[in-house]
């Protein structure tokens, strides 16, 4: 892994190997890197996964199988912003696949418990929208959904 720009690091509880390949399933421009394993008299057993590196999307990921000490919760998510329902559709489907769970407004969380945002691009834009009956409109239909429907967004924004 290079030392420039960020890399995140995932902490999971023997499954770090198995999230890199599910992961770079999920997202186009992804590819599993090298991994690195636990040595003799290390927390783990000799040869076991202690670090996968992966990019997702393009950014880098490091993931890390700590142990059971720390689980992910929705203090960190991560926003896939999305050019159309189709796009949604698919993220929204295939993060929740396999064990995950759909939340309110958009979020989800996988089958490791990591949250997403599954947002359509203008989303900030109508709920920011300097007209605040527009963007209350439109807050207030976002408030209401689990999956974000961008038809039914555009309508409430317009007023219909």
């Amino acid at each position: 892994m290079t030392t420039d720009g960020f890399t995140t690091c995932l902490w999971f509880d023997g499954q770090a190997e198995e999230a890199a390949h599910y992961y770079v399933s999920v997202f186009k421009n992804s590819s599993v890197g090298k991994a690195a394993r636990y040595t003799e008299g290390a927390m783990q057993p000799a040869g076991t996964v202690l670090t996968v590196e992966f990019t997702a999307n393009g950014h880098k990921f490091l993931a890390l199988n700590g142990g059971p000490q720390f689980k992910f919760t929705e203090a960190v998510s991560f926003m896939i912003f999305c050019a159309d329902q189709e796009e949604v559709d698919y993220y929204w489907t295939k993060l929740i696949e396999g064990g995950g769970e759909p939340g309110p407004c958009g979020w989800l969380k996988d089958r490791y418990g990591l949250s997403w945002q599954v947002v359509p691009d203008g989303l900030d834009a109508m709920i920011s929208d300097p007209d605040t009956e527009k963007a209350t409109r439109a807050m207030g239909a976002m408030m209401k959904m689990g999956k974000l429907d961008i038809a039914a967004l555009e309508k409430a924004f317009a007023g219909e």
